[in-house]
């Protein structure tokens, strides 16, 4: 078991010293570690048998860090949701369980399979467990990991949203859909998940599962700050998908172009801004206990 003391702003080192006795208790045969680091936390990993179940006690950057060793060594995920945004949780019917519960059917509970979407760029491969965020929904999660620690989940999201909005930018994309032409024009973003929801529970892709082989593409077209704005809460009631400036597709496969840096966010981590990015569905490619 692993808990990052960074997760949820920091928060979650609180319940370091709770989840010490509980599992002397009910689980005296589990390995506790605090996961400080990202290196820390794969070295960890790596002195455990192939196959073993991992319980970490963080959100969805907490689980993307180290999903690379999970998938390479075929690891079981139990997850205890306490980070700031909480969506892979969500989409294994986790979101809203007290630690106590949440911990102890990670532990005992059985195993599911999970996929997960892999982006490629030219810096190689990296796999994702909730989404990819392309434009500007990239740029949001940006700010919002640099935002005020005090907020947390959607909030943070919110706040880091209006924020952007000021700085609002639509780029020229071209999308492909299974290698299929979907869209050659301006965008606000073209952003892929593999669970419903994003950024800390808006429902984005209110139609998406994590066990149907698919990703869903969701690709905001020409929209200015007013619409941008306007928009929000129709995407907070999932109700977005009606706007003709909103396009929404099942695929395997995608492959997205634009002439300047595009922001990119893996699983609300940001990572380097790119022109030329691809993604791929890998079924079932991660273990993970879902709620009964």
């Amino acid at each position: 078991m692993l808990l990052n003391p960074r997760a949820a702003g920091g928060r979650a080192r609180r319940l370091a010293d709770p989840v010490r006795q509980w599992l002397a208790l009910r689980a005296p045969e589990a390995v506790f570690a605090l996961a400080d680091d990202v290196g820390r936390a794969r070295a960890l990993l790596q002195v455990h048998p192939e196959g073993s179940r991992v319980v970490l006690v963080g959100g969805d950057g907490t689980v993307h860090r180290l999903l690379p060793d999970l998938v390479a060594r075929s690891l079981l995920l139990g997850l205890v949701p306490v980070g700031s945004g909480n969506d892979l949780a969500g989409a294994l019917g986790l979101r809203g369980l007290a630690w106590g519960g949440a911990l102890a059917r990670a532990l005992h509970g059985p195993a599911s399979l999970c996929d997960l979407g892999e982006l490629s760029t030219d810096g190689g491969a990296l796999p994702f467990a909730s989404s990819l965020a392309a434009g500007f929904d990239a740029a949001i999660a940006r700010r919002a990991a640099e935002g005020p620690q005090w907020l947390r989940g959607l909030p943070r999201y919110l706040w880091a949203t209006l924020g952007e909005l000021a700085a609002l930018r639509r780029r020229h994309l071209r999308v492909f859909v299974d290698d299929a032409l979907a869209h050659d024009g301006d965008a606000l973003f073209a952003s892929c998940l593999n669970t419903p929801s994003y950024g800390a529970g808006m429902p984005a892709a209110p139609g998406a599962r994590i066990d149907d082989g698919r990703l869903d593409l969701l690709l905001a077209g020409r929209f200015g700050r007013a619409g941008a704005l306007l928009m929000l809460p129709r995407l907070l009631a999932g109700t977005h998908l009606g706007n003709p400036e909103v396009r929404a597709a099942r695929l395997t496969r995608l492959r997205v172009e634009c002439d300047v840096e595009l922001p990119l966010a893996a699983d609300g981590e940001p990572l380097a801004s790119v022109r030329e990015f691809s993604v791929r569905v890998l079924p079932g490619a991660l273990r993970v206990v879902r709620a009964a």
